[in-house]
């Protein structure tokens, strides 16, 4: 008899697009197939909670869920609002989902999920002292990690550098709207990560998200002296991380 899997569900709510699946837990890969969504405009509370039960609906699921969620999360709550509706800030976002559900939802940060996934199952897993995580998209967002262990809520996508946050002058979503040329627009990002990598002292650097998977179309015009490497679980990495952390949480 086969070893039954060990499964979550993960959900990553993204500033453009909301994004499922249920993931096995153990090796980090996708049980059924990615459901994917534009998010409501506007991302509002109720907008969101409703969006998270059409997910549970749409796999009729029962179990274990993990929610990875654009803003500084402590305790279920939102802290923050960068690529999401204001009105999150100062919401129990665990309480909401599950008066919506019906269901208990592990709610985190969600590139500290992202980062969870890449350090477990990804480009990160193996490798000691400081790992340092940008998910490159619609904003940016980050997760550090020494041996392993997340610091939780890091925001350095809200760094000031020359007076203007971080992300507003080289996440992937300006480079789009900025129609920027892969040298220009690499070497705007090779400027913030070293600007980060005089910061933090990262041992290594991955770079997740949409940007992350052009790695190869700007990584020539990167010139740090950390070892830079591409996520490889892509856009995979926050359903898969929100369902890992959902999973050790709800497992104690």
């Amino acid at each position: 008899m086969s070893k039954k899997k060990k499964a979550a569900l993960g959900i990553d709510i993204g500033g453009t697009g909301i994004k499922a699946a249920i993931v096995d837990v153990e090796e980090g890969v996708f049980l059924s197939e990615r459901f994917r969504f534009d998010t409501p405009k506007p991302s509002t509370p109720k907008a969101i909670a409703e969006a998270v039960l059409r997910i549970v609906n749409h796999f009729q699921w029962k179990g274990c869920i993990g929610v990875g969620f654009p803003a500084i999360v402590k305790k279920g709550v939102a802290y923050s609002a960068a690529n999401i509706h204001k009105k999150w800030v100062g919401v129990n976002v665990e309480a909401l989902f599950l008066k919506t559900v019906g269901q208990k939802i592990t709610v985190v940060n969600d590139a500290d999920a992202a980062g969870a996934a890449a350090v477990k199952f990804g480009a990160g897993k193996g490798k000691s002292g400081v790992v340092l995580f940008l998910t490159i998209g619609t904003g940016i967002g980050s997760a550090l990690f020494l041996d392993g262990k997340l610091l939780p809520n890091t925001e350095f996508g809200h760094l000031f550098i020359d007076g203007k946050i971080a992300e507003k002058q080289v996440s992937n979503a300006v480079r789009k709207n900025q129609n920027l040329s892969m040298e220009d627009w690499g070497k705007r990002l090779s400027d913030y990560l070293n600007h980060l990598e005089r910061t933090v002292s990262p041992d290594w650097i991955i770079l997740g998200g949409g940007g992350g998977k052009k790695f190869a179309e700007f990584a020539e015009y990167l010139k740090l002296e950390t070892p830079i490497v591409p996520s490889i679980l892509e856009n995979n990495a926050g359903i898969i991380g929100a369902a890992y952390e959902a999973y050790l949480e709800q497992s104690k």
